[in-house]
């Protein structure tokens, strides 16, 4: 069953679909998730509170699926190939990942304030109020996650090569997220990532 906080983010995250961020009322969340506005307050201590936990949530659900995906079956070339479509979907999807990942954030979307030291009680505000990761930074916590998945059980091999390997994938990956491809064909860089991949020496496996 979820959480007092978890379905408060549902909520606020479902009025994100009908209206700007500026626009959408604490009283109204507090409403739709079935609580008290002051349940609200209690847990996320302000609008913005909110909004840094909204962000936290889905960088970590952004996170969470690039696990998965380097957890595929295949080679080297596979599993980025798959943590490529993986970042494409999520970017399309989500308007809070993609300002996690380039940095703009529109008017519909809770651009995420300046980190802060929190009193709060709430364990997970506190991890939300230390601020989210600039795009840099969860580019970087990305390919070391890969880096990590792939190395293991690895023969020897350039660590270079492939560090660059799993940047080079990611950054491809964003580009097919940001421009699609033309009406009517398909794409979300997949199999141009394995293709790239499987000529690198030091790095297909």
């Amino acid at each position: 069953m979820p959480t007092a906080r978890e379905t408060l983010l549902d909520a606020a995250h479902a009025a994100l679909a009908a209206r700007p961020w500026h626009a959408v009322r604490m009283v109204d969340v507090a409403a739709t998730a079935g609580v008290s506005r002051q349940t609200l307050y209690n847990e996320f201590g302000s609008k913005d509170g909110l909004a840094r936990a909204l962000v936290r949530r889905a960088a970590d659900t952004y996170l969470a699926g690039v696990e998965r995906a380097l957890g595929s079956a295949g080679g080297t070339g596979d599993r980025l190939a798959a943590t490529a479509a993986w970042t494409v979907r999520a970017t399309r999807a989500s308007a809070l990942v993609r300002g996690l990942l380039t940095g703009c954030w529109g008017e519909w979307s809770p651009r995420p304030g300046p980190a802060r030291r929190s009193a709060s009680a709430v364990p997970a505000q506190r991890r939300a109020d230390a601020g989210p990761p600039t795009p840099a930074e969860l580019l970087g916590q990305v390919r070391d996650r890969a880096v990590a998945a792939l190395d293991e059980g690895r023969p020897p091999h350039d660590p270079a090569a492939l560090g660059m390997a799993c940047e080079l994938a990611l950054r491809l990956a964003l580009s097919y997220a940001l421009v699609p491809p033309p009406a009517g064909v398909a794409g979300d860089g997949a199999e141009l990532v394995r293709d790239i991949v499987d000529r690198l020496p030091d790095v297909a496996a």
